[in-house]
């Protein structure tokens, strides 16, 4: 068993982006990503600060607008609209979940298609469906660098996914359909859970449920990512997969944290490269 280190691999996708990023500073462009943040949510704090760390690290331009609990949607719209028409910025993120009386459907599909380095809007989830796409959503994309990061060919494999969110399920089994696994959804309304996750070459876990994979759901020497992020019944900071139960079953198994987490952020800081350069014409 080897634990894939996520750690290692998001620090060499940061530091291929500051490569990038530098030689566009080059040619009189900086990325630049805004980020809006509404209330005082204690882990949405953490995650846009780690965020704001991870533009310093690859040299982007990055801005923070946080805004009150009380703020409209009509204020939240405006910003949006303004961030749009903006050409310093290149990639808008808005950190969900937003207080109850805003609507973050009306959010995202207000943020243009591309800047949206989330990948949240339905023009480019479409485009994820049928492959032709600028952006992928940052959480799968990050997840295939670490299946990538093993030396493990996608390509035939049985792929089985757990979850079927719109962030992170569905759009996991269409990146590894791309790769050509053969893959399989599987949810809370799944009959003979452990038989199907038990057919898996490649596991992945993304449903919320705190040490919810046991041995007995997988196959031996599948590559298992746990995607989940948990507490346990200590309060201690777990994953979906019951790690020390599983983790001599499997012949590669990401740790939380610092497997899936970090490469979140590294590849929103990709998709925002990305966006810099589509918006102003480099190749």
């Amino acid at each position: 068993m080897q634990i894939i280190d996520g750690k290692a691999v998001s620090k060499s996708v940061k530091e291929s982006v500051k490569a990038e990023c530098e030689a566009l500073k080059k040619q009189g462009v900086t990325p630049g990503l805004a980020v809006i943040i509404v209330g005082e949510d204690p882990a949405s704090q953490v995650y846009v600060r780690n965020k704001e760390k991870a533009c310093e690290e690859c040299g982007f331009y990055s801005k923070k607008y946080a805004l009150p609990e009380d703020t409209t949607q009509e204020e939240l719209n405006a910003l949006v609209d303004e961030l749009n028409k903006d050409d310093k910025i290149n990639g808008i993120l808005c950190q969900l979940p937003l207080p109850g009386h805003l609507d973050d459907k009306e959010v995202i599909n207000r943020i243009d298609p591309i800047k949206d380095v989330d990948a949240f809007h339905p023009v480019n989830v479409g485009a994820i469906m049928i492959g032709d796409y600028n952006f992928l959503p940052c959480t799968p994309a990050g997840v295939m660098e670490l299946i990538h990061s093993t030396g493990v060919d996608v390509s035939g494999k049985k792929a089985v996914v757990i979850g079927r969110s719109n962030i992170v399920g569905k759009p996991m089994a269409m990146l590894l359909l791309h790769e050509n696994a053969t893959v399989e959804i599987t949810h809370s309304r799944t009959q003979n859970l452990s038989e199907v996750t038990r057919t898996a070459d490649i596991l992945v876990a993304a449903i919320g449920k705190a040490k919810f994979v046991k041995s007995d759901m997988v196959k031996d020497g599948a590559v298992v990512i746990d995607v989940g992020m948990d507490r346990d019944e200590n309060g201690k900071l777990c994953g979906d997969v019951d790690f020390d139960d599983v983790k001599d079953k499997c012949s590669y198994i990401t740790p939380v944290p610092g497997g899936v987490g970090p490469m979140t952020i590294a590849m929103l800081m990709k998709n925002t490269l990305t966006a810099a350069k589509i918006q102003n014409g480099i190749k």
